[in-house]
């Protein structure tokens, strides 16, 4: 065959890295569990109401799901006090990102973002066949706002501000945000990415939805795979200028968002009380988190997610490995750093104790 049936230019592309199962772990160190701090998961299972709306969605799943997914979309709209036309869903906010990009722009355009950020936007400008153009995080962990606007060409479509940011924790400021989305203009789409929105206790933090959602090239986008704790659902949700959310609801894959997802959704949001007693829940352990992996490493930042980072360095795999040999699944950024998520308070114990042995 003189002709390769794939993408050449997909060779370089890294595939994305899960989290490893606990269990398989467990059974290769002999123990009888395994902790998983790696994915960002709610450790408290579902919420009220969504194991019994699954249940009932199951009993149809031989018919399609509602493809404009009305009844979700006009949930969302209530609590968000936004039009219907302006929200879009998909399998999660990644897929939302993707679509986005699909719909925003043309093979030889640029994306913007920071890097350390989420690993999936090197994945998603590949395959939408745009130049990704990264911008190195600032000292402090954080996006360099200044850098990246300097970045913005003509051929920029798409700026991704992942704000709280992953695996980082850190977050972008209000009056920082402003400026930004001054000096980028409206000719290119700013892509807020809040998958962490429900974790952020510093008022400084802004609401991009509240605060700039009225600019026409703002696009927000938020995931119930979080606080709400639908991770093994895929569901997110995006918010933009209602030509933008159109473009993006013509480009998502048919019938993405399921029927049981969409059950699932709609009774979590019902539950709104409880998530956010649960969520408080994970911002106390982060808190202590913190101030506890600070008397082992220096430089920890401060943290608006669920998940604290170690900015070990070179030390990053030899650390990971290290956990992992005592039953405690971390994720490493090689050469970079650590994300540890916040997990129960015997969780995080365990993984405090097993870090100062590393120490």
């Amino acid at each position: 065959m003189s002709r390769r049936l794939t993408r050449a230019d997909l060779d370089a592309l890294p595939s994305y890295v899960p989290g490893r199962n606990p269990a398989d772990l467990a059974r290769e160190l002999g123990l009888a569990e395994a902790i998983k701090l790696a994915s960002n998961e709610v450790p408290y299972g579902p919420l009220p109401g969504v194991p019994e709306a699954i249940a009932d969605a199951a009993t149809n799943v031989h018919r399609y799901p509602d493809m404009g997914v009305l009844a979700l979309r006009e949930a969302l709209a209530a609590r968000l006090s936004v039009g219907i036309e302006r929200i879009a869903t998909g399998c999660g906010s990644v897929a939302l990102c993707e679509h986005l990009l699909k719909a925003a722009t043309v093979p030889g355009d640029e994306v913007v973002f920071s890097w350390r950020s989420f690993e999936a936007y090197p994945i998603i400008a590949a395959t939408a066949g745009v130049k990704a153009v990264t911008v190195p995080n600032d000292a402090g962990h954080g996006h360099d706002l200044e850098a990246m606007a300097a970045a913005v060409t003509d051929k920029t479509r798409v700026v991704i501000v992942c704000n709280p940011n992953n695996p980082t924790g850190t977050s972008v400021r209000r009056a920082e945000l402003e400026r930004f989305l001054d000096r980028v203009g409206t000719d290119v789409l700013v892509l807020l990415d809040e998958a962490y929105r429900e974790f952020v206790t510093d008022a400084e933090v802004p609401d991009g939805l509240v605060e700039f959602g009225d600019r026409p090239n703002v696009v927000v986008v938020r995931t119930f795979s979080k606080a709400w704790g639908l991770a093994g659902l895929r569901a997110g949700y995006l918010v933009a200028h209602p030509d933008v959310a159109d473009a993006v609801r013509k480009v998502v894959t048919p019938f993405s968002t399921n029927a049981v997802v969409q059950a699932a959704a709609l009774a979590a949001l019902k539950a709104q009380d409880e998530m956010e007693r649960r969520a408080a829940q994970v911002i106390a352990e982060r808190t202590r988190l913190t101030e506890e992996v600070r008397k082992l490493f220096p430089g920890v930042p401060d943290s608006q997610s669920n998940f604290v980072w170690l900015p070990l360095g070179e030390r990053a795999l030899a650390f990971g490995k290290h956990c992992e040999s005592r039953g405690v699944i971390v994720r490493p950024f090689p050469g970079d750093g650590v994300r540890v998520t916040v997990g129960t308070p015997e969780e995080n114990d365990t993984f405090l104790k097993v870090a100062a042995e590393a120490v």
